[in-house]
């Protein structure tokens, strides 16, 4: 199975949960053991399993990378100024792959699944969530 999630995103940089889209997708796909690979599609977006028990940790991420990657020093910046939003969903990554196991994602307590925006505000941005597994 696979879909497509669509995201509105309303900052430069942020974090947004998409956990309960995911785990929607796991259950009506029926698979009780296998992997859901959720991929963000454009090269300034990211995906990221982190904690969420308080934004805390979201925006000590973000802190992170303005600091790793600062905005307006990249060459790349001289044809869309935006070099340190590719630089940032490169450091964290298109995708993430979670194990399902007995028909829910193999997620801890405490981690959530985060679509990760570098170059927002976005009218649309897209997540593709592929599930593949045993019925």
């Amino acid at each position: 199975m696979q879909k497509i999630i669509t995201i509105r995103t309303d900052k430069k940089n942020g974090l947004y949960d998409i956990t309960e889209e995911v785990v929607s997708l796991i259950k009506e796909s029926g698979v009780i053991t296998g992997i859901a690979s959720v991929y963000a599609r454009g090269a300034t977006a990211a995906i990221m399993i982190q904690e969420n028990w308080d934004q805390s940790v979201q925006n000590d991420v973000l802190t992170l990378l303005r600091k790793l990657a600062p905005s307006g020093i990249w060459e790349h910046d001289r044809q869309d100024n935006n070099g340190d939003a590719h630089l940032k969903a490169g450091l964290i990554g298109a995708s993430e792959t979670i194990p399902i196991i007995g028909k829910e994602p193999g997620l801890s307590t405490w981690q959530n699944i985060f679509l990760c925006e570098f170059d927002g505000p976005r009218e649309r941005r897209e997540v593709v969530v592929t599930i593949i597994g045993d019925h």
